[in-house]
């Protein structure tokens, strides 16, 4: 039913939509949709979790046997929380706080650097991705235990967002050794898909903004609201499934991230603005799941250790290592083969895949121009006025 629903409101006829036939100029209506935007533009909050719309969705639970019910839709509110900041060699990191780990997670990387002088390193060098997926190992561990929803869970944001914790997390740092995963803490990180969007964005005034919206699994849970035009997401799997219990994926979660009413989630989500003497100086951020976080860390660091203009650090091929599973994750050919054997045996284990992330970003530059960076490993663009 959700197919010939989909169908009905296309102008191509149905075989062509099945057999996948649409091509360059082809022209798709979506009536519904533009109703339901329509009633979000007039009515606000209420175009939306009340009238028509919540009352296409309870259908749409009664047909799927779902539970979500119009009390739910009624009680849910937007809420504000306040951003994390934190300051790196003299710029101040504005980015999002729990439930995204995202900011709290950017603001250790870059304090984890602190005592090190990464500009020293060559890019790419054995050294530096040694010191930085370290730093990521330890930073990722904290994520799995200590973040989750602020108003359930006691966050400790203040020793996280710590400098001497971050360095001391790094004591045991062994320039010469790779740290065993099991060797830091007990447990299991998640893995989160990486169906998210993310676009930033500055004005003639300096206004800067920078969004990341989370889209989750491809399709979200693959059931299409009759009517309204839009598919329901699958947030309900950035959750623990249960503390101690393994996932579809094997891994385990934490109590901090478990599954309670009114609840939400936690996500990697890392929108983030970075201030130079109180002006605005770049605005980052991009989809990836779990590889945000260090894709918005490496492209920082890009850009204020290695000297790269914005276009040419979010181009540069990324790494990752998120504590568990026990392995740096690289885009192929990205890391000079020499580097990768020093590197193995230093004990890291390669993984090798395709792009990691989708960065967009803006720089302003010394003569208050913009230089933007609009990543290559999707379709993403850049565009001014």
């Amino acid at each position: 039913s959700n197919q010939e629903n989909f169908i009905k409101y296309n102008t191509l006829p149905p075989e062509a939509v099945l057999k996948d036939e649409w091509k360059e100029g082809d022209l798709i209506k979506h009536p519904d949709l533009a109703a339901t935007m329509t009633r979000i533009r007039d009515e606000g909050r209420n175009g939306f979790y009340a009238g028509t719309t919540a009352d296409l969705i309870i259908a749409e639970m009664e047909r799927g046997k779902g539970w979500i019910t119009k009390e739910d839709l009624a009680a849910y509110q937007a809420i504000w929380r306040e951003p994390v900041t934190g300051t790196y060699k003299g710029y101040k990191i504005i980015s999002m706080g729990p439930p995204s780990s995202g900011g709290i997670a950017l603001v250790q990387l870059l304090n984890s650097m602190d005592a090190y002088n990464l500009s020293d390193m060559k890019f790419h060098s054995s050294e530096s991705i040694h010191l930085m997926v370290e730093a990521e190992r330890r930073v990722y561990a904290d994520r799995a235990t200590h973040l989750g929803d602020p108003d359930f869970y006691d966050v400790p944001l203040q020793m996280l967002a710590d400098v001497d914790y971050n360095l001391h997390r790094m004591s045991d740092y062994d320039p010469a050794h790779a740290t065993p995963s099991e060797a830091i803490l007990a447990g299991e990180s998640l893995v989160e898909s990486e169906e998210t969007t993310h676009f930033s964005i500055v004005d003639k005034d300096g206004n800067a903004v920078s969004i990341t919206t989370t889209l989750n699994g491809g399709y979200g849970s693959k059931v299409f609201v009759a009517g309204g035009g839009f598919l329901l997401n699958n947030e309900m799997d950035d959750f623990s499934i249960k503390p101690g219990f393994p996932n579809m994926f094997g891994l385990v979660g934490g109590e901090a991230n478990s599954i309670q009413p009114q609840k939400r989630m936690l996500s990697s989500m890392t929108p983030t603005i970075v201030e130079k003497a109180g002006e605005l100086f770049m605005v980052v951020g991009t989809p990836g799941g779990s590889t945000i976080i260090t894709s918005v860390f490496q492209t920082i660091v890009n850009v204020l250790d290695f000297g790269m203009g914005m276009q040419e650090a979010v181009d540069a091929k990324r790494f990752h290592h998120q504590w568990k599973p026990d392995n740096i994750i690289m885009e192929r050919g990205g890391i000079d083969s020499l580097v990768v054997r020093d590197l193995e045996m230093k004990g890291h284990v390669f993984y090798d895949r395709g792009g990691i992330g989708r960065v967009d970003a803006i720089l302003i530059l010394p003569d208050g121009t913009m230089e933007a960076g609009a990543d290559s490993r999707g379709d993403d663009a850049a565009a001014g006025y």
